[in-house]
């Protein structure tokens, strides 16, 4: 059960908390339908998450098997077998689609779909594809905040999309600058390779990747706050406030990256570091303050 767990990663389901954005920005809280279905969204992209990672593991497990961190990984080290992992794959996948279909989510239901549509390209192909790698990645972050804004009813901020979009793909670069920093120059050789397209990358490329993009979230999300449109929408110009706090987050983000520290795991990253932790939890507590008056 451990392994299956393990399998699951739901330490990343602190991604899709993505889908509960349309929820804070529409003052839904309190209103248990758009609670409801705010949270319907939050779960099947749960699920939906945890079928991609699994699909992923059963595909890549041979890779994985020679990979000095990865060999560990259930599918790889061999604790859960394939047939269980075929299993849990269509359970998930069912999951994922019939659970916002029998609530009638029909709109939550279509952008889990596409969700797992672009990530099993992604699985057999797309990842191996310099650039459009990260862009998927991005992608599906954006499908997460398109899945709560239907599930509230409201549209996204042409601002905060922008934001949100520059955030992923900083995420993402971060990541593949974490990824081959760390892997021995041996297994980036081997044509076996999990990630075939870390050999297109250099640090000094995704130096630029992750510094072009971490600029641009900081002033996407800066022009949000300030935004007329959000000022009249939320009824307060004051979430400019929150600022600082985002900004503390991705500079918080950017010395751990470059210490060595962080970056492989974007979702175990968020939740080990406390200094990150209290700037998550301040820019909610402020947020709803804010909106909530």
């Amino acid at each position: 059960m451990s392994a299956i767990v393990s399998l699951l990663r739901p330490q990343q389901w602190l991604k899709n908390g993505f889908v509960l954005i349309g929820l804070i920005f529409s003052h839904g809280w309190a209103d248990p339908d758009l609670a409801f279905g705010a949270g319907v969204g939050f779960v099947a992209f749960c699920l939906a998450s945890s079928a991609v990672y699994v699909l992923n593991d059963y595909f890549d497990r041979a890779a994985d098997a020679a990979h000095p961190k990865k060999r560990y990984r259930p599918i790889a080290s061999g604790r859960v077998g394939l047939p269980q992992a075929r299993v849990l794959i269509a359970i998930l996948f069912c999951g994922a689609l019939g659970l916002p279909l029998a609530l009638g989510q029909w709109p939550v239901a279509l952008v889990v779909a596409c969700y797992l549509a672009l990530n099993i390209a992604y699985t057999l192909r797309l990842k191996h594809k310099v650039l459009v790698d990260v862009f998927c990645i991005a992608a599906g972050f954006m499908l997460r905040l398109a899945c709560g804004t239907y599930a509230v009813g409201i549209m996204p901020s042409r601002w905060m999309l922008l934001c949100s979009f520059m955030l992923t793909l900083f995420l993402g670069f971060a990541k593949r600058r974490a990824e081959i920093v760390a892997m021995p120059s041996g297994v980036l050789a081997l044509e076996g390779s999990t990630r075939i397209v870390l050999r297109h990358y250099s640090a000094q490329l995704l130096d630029n990747l992750v510094a072009i993009t971490a600029s641009a979230s900081l002033l996407t999300y800066g022009l949000y706050t300030v935004d007329a449109e959000t000022a009249a929408l939320h009824g307060t110009q004051h979430l400019v406030l929150t600022l600082p706090i985002v900004t503390f987050g991705v500079f918080r983000y950017l010395y751990l990256l470059y210490r060595g520290g962080s970056g492989e795991e974007p979702g175990r990253d968020l939740l080990a570091d406390n200094q990150i932790r209290m700037a998550v939890l301040a820019w909610v507590i402020v947020v709803v303050l804010l909106v909530g008056t």
